[in-house]
């Protein structure tokens, strides 16, 4: 054999190999195979196969395999933070409730988005506001937007303008209208107000939404707690004033979410705050006696103060302990795209993340109701941001509950919030 063909044989060998390992190499991303936990039956998993679907035709080399489970965010918490503790790398993309960002990325559980995203003025900058505060982690992403909810003060549309009253825009102005219209009715029945007062994740809201309306923070950008005590009180004992004027029920504290709409739905209540889901429960469930008849507004403020509401919804995170981290996020940007945003809105009524999607033609000729929707999640907040944030909930909705069945003066249950939270939030 001479050098020459020695060579040339070589350069062929090697060319094979190089081929070999390219073929090779496109061989394992055409077999990526990922694995997203996709929540329970209310955050639509039928909906994200479709989106996953979607994914796989843009992507043939991708596998995408849906686990579902836990019927509450609660039951979904204590899953992934067993399953996220435990550093398993079996599940690489989660959905995640909104006030767990901060938790899960301060426990190392979440890988950070920027390298595969951007930075956060810019990948969030077409996000409602709220995500620029609840999915950004000491300067990192920690997660990306999956669809929206807020809480909406659904109203009686037929009441308010059989008695002449406008949309009130204060709590006290709320107060006097839901008199008027519960004296004008004699229905002895007929609730004024209902809010969510038992210890459940809803009261956290229950007390953040009158101190939020006197333009106050609960904690400051870096997680600090900065409760204004006095405002704090001045908020609980709006609704304890309520309760005495007669807006309220006396057992509100015994109040959760379910109990809410349907009470409403049977038409019992003349205002009622409760989630975006809601609203199909009023306008599409056989039994409802007020399908048509509702309205969607702003939440009032305090006196002098501006509108606010709790902003809750979901978000996709890619585990820290994932195999396959780039392509997981590949597929985080396109479930958080605003043509996923769209489908879920268009499809589900799922509440867009995206403001400009509030006004896409095709969403509002499937759900109406978000035009007006649009005006109250822009005000959105997010409830306090922390890596123990369990413990932050657990302090505030079970105070608020005591406060609302009387067994604590505001006053006292607003230091006993201070107390507990001073060393979880500093």
């Amino acid at each position: 054999m001479t050098a020459s063909t020695f060579l040339s044989g070589r350069r062929t060998w090697l060319a094979v190999a190089a081929l070999a390992a390219a073929l090779g190499s496109t061989g394992a991303l055409a077999d990526t195979a990922l694995r997203v936990f996709s929540g329970g039956a209310n955050q639509r998993p039928d909906l994200m196969r479709k989106l996953f679907d979607q994914y796989q035709a843009q992507n043939p080399g991708v596998k995408i395999e849906i686990e579902t489970g836990g019927a509450t965010s609660d039951l979904q918490r204590q899953y992934l933070s067993t399953v996220l503790n435990a550093k398993d790398s079996a599940i690489d993309v989660y959905m995640i409730d909104i006030v767990n960002p901060a938790q899960y990325f301060g426990a190392g559980w979440l890988e950070p988005l920027n390298a595969y995203v951007g930075e956060p003025a810019v990948a969030l900058k077409p996000y409602l506001p709220v995500y620029g505060t609840a999915n950004v982690v000491g300067g990192k992403i920690a997660a990306m937007p999956a669809f929206a909810d807020a809480m909406f003060m659904y109203y009686r549309k037929d009441l308010l303008e059989k008695y002449k009253i406008a949309e009130p825009k204060t709590w006290a102005e709320l107060s006097a209208a839901a008199q008027k219209i519960q004296k004008g009715e004699g229905d002895v029945n007929l609730q004024g107000l209902s809010i969510q007062g038992a210890p459940i994740e809803g009261a956290v809201c229950t007390f953040l939404l009158p101190y939020w309306s006197q333009g106050k923070d609960f904690n400051d950008a870096a997680g600090k707690m900065t409760l204004d005590k006095p405002a704090a009180v001045k908020g609980m004992k709006e609704w304890l004033s309520m309760m005495d004027a007669g807006v309220m029920k006396k057992n509100i504290a015994e109040v959760k979410t379910p109990d809410t709409v349907n009470e409403f739905k049977a038409g019992q209540v003349v205002f009622a705050v409760n989630w975006g889901f809601a609203w199909d429960r009023f306008s599409q469930d056989k039994d409802s006696k007020v399908a048509g008849k509702v309205g969607v507004m702003p939440l009032p403020a305090m006196t002098g103060g501006k509108s606010a509401t709790c902003v809750g919804g979901w978000q996709w995170a890619v585990s820290a302990f994932s195999k396959s981290k780039a392509e997981s996020a590949k597929l985080v940007k396109f479930l958080a795209s605003p043509e996923a945003s769209k489908f879920l809105a268009a499809q589900g009524s799922l509440l867009p993340t995206i403001q400009s999607v509030y006004t896409d033609p095709e969403v509002l000729k499937a759900s109406p109701w978000f035009k007006d929707a649009a005006n109250v999640v822009i005000a959105g907040r997010s409830r306090p941001q922390s890596d123990r944030y369990g413990e932050v909930s657990d302090a505030i909705r079970t105070t608020t509950s005591a406060i609302l069945a009387r067994t604590k003066k505001p006053e006292d249950g607003v230091d006993e919030i201070e107390g507990r939270l001073k060393r979880v939030m500093r």
